[in-house]
């Protein structure tokens, strides 16, 4: 008999961040089918909740997960500032918390597995194309939360250490989309880009509104001053629409990324959900935890959460954007991040790829700004472009 593992999936399908969340859920939900249509040694019995992004049912549907459905791991969470309100609880039950999403770094705990990117795996790699490119001086906007200040926080250290300059930083409430001051701003003195931390209808509507400001204004569009992201994924791309087409953003994997993994991945997502639903980082990230989670819990023989760290810690998992490692040090993964150009068919255009796996450095020790300012201002880049 299988070995039977309850596991929580906890996401917002409702509310600002709900494309996110399908997304995330939706790459969970396939990844427990086929590890239970396998008949392999475990089998995954999957309690999901909604959590809507309300932070209280962020905190009481962990603990009902916890408590009592009996699990060890939950695979969820979007926000930084769910996350934050879920680890307590998840280190109070010596639980596990699989974080598949891009983050702003500066955390390390040994009850969460970190398998979205950090920010040497984002904003670092993105503001090396994106500044010699187009300049140095910058707008930053974002949500009113963790998120978006800490990672404008990092990119002003980042501009400081290339000698540019922060022409203004501004934030809205999580869901608001009143974004004409922030558009009026950039005209008055306009950048050489605009990095949009912002969140879900908030992003949208500033691509809307950026996108009507070029077309009476020719010095700005995506060509001369365009808006790059750390978290925009296929999964927006229809509500951003024709908006976004030529704007930038990074992310550990693109769909149109080629490789036999990703191809039998992309055919089997579409085969269970539909032909024309795109594939996000979100969604496969989302799936790459859970397998990775009932490959080592097999392993272990337990879902246990030491002997399954161990075990994550021992060896490489395959996965579509490439195997996947979890330092023991960190319990982050190592990521290849990639640079896209938005398209007019609802995908990316890769335009630049890390050639190999870069280690996560979720507080940055690592970080030389004498040599990133060399790199962006015409050094040799340790980035390849994608022919």
């Amino acid at each position: 008999m299988p070995l039977t593992v309850p596991v929580g999936l906890l996401y917002s399908v409702d509310g600002p961040y709900s494309v996110i969340g399908r997304d995330c859920l939706d790459g969970a939900l396939m990844a427990v089918d086929e590890v239970n249509d396998a008949g392999g040694p475990v089998r995954l019995e999957p309690h999901a909740m909604n959590p809507a992004g309300s932070i209280e049912s962020y905190h009481r549907m962990s603990e009902a997960m916890l408590r009592e459905h009996g699990c060890r791991h939950i695979v969820g969470t979007i926000t930084s500032i769910a996350r934050k309100e879920v680890i307590p609880i998840i280190e109070k039950h010596d639980a596990l918390l699989w974080y598949v999403c891009p983050y702003e770094g500066f955390e390390c705990c040994e009850n969460v597995i970190y398998a979205g990117a950090s920010p040497n795996q984002h904003i670092v790699p993105l503001f090396r194309h994106v500044v010699p490119r187009f300049g140095r001086r910058a707008v930053l906007v974002g949500s009113n939360y963790v998120w978006g200040w800490e990672t404008n926080r990092i990119a002003r250290e980042i501009l400081n250490a290339c000698g540019g300059e922060v022409l203004g930083e501004r934030y809205l409430p999580m869901g608001a989309t009143d974004v004409e001051r922030m558009i009026s701003e950039i005209e008055a003195d306009p950048p050489d880009f605009i990095l949009n931390n912002l969140i879900g209808p908030s992003s949208y509507a500033f691509f809307a509104a950026y996108e009507a400001l070029a077309r009476r204004d020719r010095r700005f569009g995506p060509d001369r001053v365009p808006i790059v992201s750390c978290n925009l994924t296929e999964c927006e791309l229809a509500a951003v629409g024709p908006a976004g087409i030529g704007h930038y953003s990074t992310a550990i994997y693109f769909e149109s990324i080629d490789g036999a993994e990703n191809a039998a991945f992309r055919a089997r997502l579409r085969e269970r959900i539909g032909p024309d639903r795109p594939v996000s980082a979100f969604v496969v990230m989302a799936y790459s935890a859970v397998r990775m989670l009932a490959e080592a819990i097999a392993e272990a023989g337990t879902d246990e959460i030491d002997p399954v760290r161990r075990i994550l810690h021992a060896r490489a998992f395959a996965a579509p954007p490439g195997a996947l490692e979890v330092d023991p040090r960190t319990n982050h993964i190592a990521h290849r991040p990639h640079i896209g150009r938005i398209a007019g068919n609802g995908q990316f255009e890769v335009v630049e790829s890390s050639p190999a796996p870069l280690a996560a450095d979720p507080y940055l020790v690592d970080f030389d700004a004498t040599a990133l300012a060399r790199a962006m201002g015409g050094g040799r880049p340790s980035l390849r472009v994608v022919q």
